[in-house]
């Protein structure tokens, strides 16, 4: 018997209204941990095993030093990399304050991360109720990597946080497509 398998076409999320729908569907249909790692994740483009490695005292001990960025040891590359978090560090910070498991994103046992299929599991709930499609883990990494793209235009700055051998790659990940380009070069004209 062929055993099927169902790929996902796991796309950024281009639309700031989808993403707030998100953010509303994972804090009211799922929980404030999911919402936190939803957050964290489109503002900071960390690899979902990274993220889901991040511990609390990682976060309070930010307060501690007046700080707001994490360096974490990335899992993939095992390059350290230092994590912003000044925009959403409240929140962050609001959320750690309450969470008593060692893991940022506990388990229901608390000793241990979520795993990446719960997480998974998660935005997909969360996804359905907010309507959005093409939605996995790599969606939160590509959503980071698509918005600052689109709001810098600088593919080396994204193609380094990003740990990418070559912008064409990172230009792929973050789906910046053939319908993206034409649009772009359909209104571009020098000379006339």
């Amino acid at each position: 018997m062929e055993s099927k398998k169902h790929d996902i076409d796991v796309q950024p999320i281009r639309s700031q209204e989808q993403i707030k729908d998100m953010l509303w569907a994972l804090n009211r249909h799922c929980s404030r941990r999911d919402y936190i790692m939803f957050l964290i994740g489109i503002n900071t483009g960390l690899r979902v095993s990274d993220l889901l490695a991040l511990e609390t005292q990682q976060v309070l001990a930010l307060r501690r030093r007046k700080q707001k960025k994490i360096t974490v040891k990335e899992g993939k590359t095992k390059k350290q990399r230092e994590i912003n978090l000044h925009s959403i560090y409240a929140e962050v910070l609001a959320y750690a304050e309450t969470n008593e498991s060692k893991y940022l994103f506990p388990s229901r046992k608390g000793d241990k991360p979520i795993t990446k299929i719960q997480a998974y599991r998660q935005l997909q709930k969360a996804a359905d109720f907010a309507g959005v499609e093409s939605v996995g883990t790599h969606t939160m990494r590509k959503t980071f990597g698509y918005w600052l793209y689109k709001q810098t235009k600088d593919i080396a700055l994204l193609q380094d946080i990003l740990n990418h051998s070559k912008p064409s790659i990172t230009l792929t990940y973050i789906g910046i497509n053939q319908e993206e380009k034409d649009k772009v070069l359909d209104s571009f004209c020098l000379g006339l």
